[in-house]
């Protein structure tokens, strides 16, 4: 089991930012904190959820989709 670290200040999807991730925690200066988290989260790829104390991964982002252009010619 690891600890992360969340950062209220720095909003991510409905909670905070886990800003690392570390085998034992260490002193940090408020509003920064310390969670319990599984081995397999890693520090911007996951989320603090503060309704339910859970940690998430971040949901996959859409791909860009490639403008449509009508009537363009080629040279």
């Amino acid at each position: 089991m690891k600890n992360a670290l969340i950062s209220p200040n720095e909003p991510r999807f409905d909670g905070y930012r886990v800003a690392e991730v570390a085998d034992q925690s260490f002193e940090v200066a408020p509003p920064l904190f310390w969670v319990a988290c599984d081995d397999d989260v890693v520090a911007d790829l996951f989320w603090y959820d503060p309704s339910d104390s859970t940690i998430k991964p971040n949901p996959p982002e859409e791909e860009p989709q490639q403008p449509v252009v009508d009537g363009a010619q080629t040279l």
